[in-house]
């Protein structure tokens, strides 16, 4: 199953349904790798994320998307989920630079509250297959799954991501599975 930092965060439930992650991903902000859960302030997001995906052979597509499930607020999510980027096209041990920019990245910068940030790998059928939506609010990461008959995630992560001069921490009910890890 995904790791439980997913389950606590409620993306499990929110945005994705219960999987098995098989294709490794790593995500970093100007150069730094983060760890799913993370605090970063919209500063930190404001350059495009570098995405390396795993894997060894180059036939094989990966599509990307980051959304955003607490737009606008994490009290009242009307916007839910918002699309902030999606790469396909991606091949197998590279990068998201290899791939196809379909939407383009567009920073978070929450107004108000801390908002969860999901990364979502999946495998393409093949490529040039895979179509970004007509806009980025209320996209569905299950329907578009389901629409280009992607599958099950391979890979996923989140982090927290608040307005610079924000204050507090996200707080979760249940049992505390995961440590929290801070950055600028």
């Amino acid at each position: 199953m995904a790791n439980d930092s997913l389950v606590t965060a409620r993306v499990i439930g929110d945005v994705l349904d219960p999987f098995y992650s098989s294709t490794d991903m790593t995500v970093l902000f100007n150069g730094m790798p983060i760890v799913s859960g993370m605090e970063l302030r919209s500063l930190a997001v404001s350059e495009r994320p570098r995405v390396e995906i795993g894997g060894d052979d180059y036939r094989v597509a990966y599509t990307l998307v980051m959304v955003d499930p607490d737009a606008p607020n994490p009290s009242n999510p009307t916007l839910r989920e918002y699309l902030h980027w999606m790469v396909t096209d991606i091949p197998a041990s590279t990068d998201d630079t290899y791939g196809r920019e379909a939407m383009c990245y567009e920073a978070p910068n929450p107004a108000t509250g801390i908002h969860r940030m999901v990364l979502v790998l999946f495998r393409q059928l093949g490529r040039a297959t895979v179509y970004a939506p007509s806009r980025r609010h209320n996209f569905s990461t299950r329907g578009f799954a389901r629409r280009y008959n992607l599958g099950a995630p391979v890979a996923a992560m989140y982090f927290n991501c608040q307005r610079q001069n924000g204050s507090g921490g996200r707080r979760f009910t249940g049992p505390y599975t995961g440590g929290r890890h801070a950055a600028a």
